[in-house]
């Protein structure tokens, strides 16, 4: 693996750029649950330069993965409260799985969290996904509720960890 660098995605062709990976990041998981645009239209595979770019406005924080110069991953952290933030879509382009990457923006995630003063990281996933379950569970997260919500159709497994654990 070549040298990774994390930084921070402002300029409007990082944007476009973090929006296809997501998508493409997140194709494999949407055709592996059957979810469209019409069935879970909030789902990452489908998301829009504009929503990040609404994400950014609000406060959410964006973070790339690139090797060289080539972006292979992405991921955002949002302020809960005073002690927790949310970790949302985590993506590593397909080809560039299974090399390190998720754990790198993950272990960003908490440096990123504990500068900020925060104890703990929440993650919503869905709860179908075992593999990425595991993964996350590998990592250290506990599962702490599952949820159903009308809107989807699966249902989503919130799961924590304590940055200094």
């Amino acid at each position: 693996m070549k040298q990774v660098d994390i930084k921070s995605i402002d300029r409007d062709e990082d944007i476009f750029m973090s929006a296809k990976v997501i998508r493409d990041a997140f194709r494999s998981v949407a055709e592996l649950f059957d979810l469209t645009i019409d069935n879970a239209p909030s789902n990452a595979a489908f998301i829009s330069e504009d929503k990040l770019y609404a994400m950014k406005e609000s406060g959410i924080t964006l973070f790339g993965a690139f090797e060289g110069e080539k972006q292979v991953g992405f991921v955002s952290v949002e302020k809960a409260n005073d002690t927790v933030f949310y970790l949302e879509k985590l993506a590593v382009l397909p080809e560039h799985r299974h090399k390190g990457f998720g754990k790198i923006l993950m272990d960003h995630v908490f440096d990123y969290v504990r500068a900020q003063g925060g104890k703990r990281i929440s993650i919503g996933i869905i709860n179908e996904n075992t593999v990425l379950k595991n993964w996350y569970e590998a990592y250290g997260f506990g599962e702490v509720c599952v949820k159903t919500y009308e809107h989807l159709p699966f249902t989503v497994c919130i799961m924590e960890k304590d940055v200094y654990d």
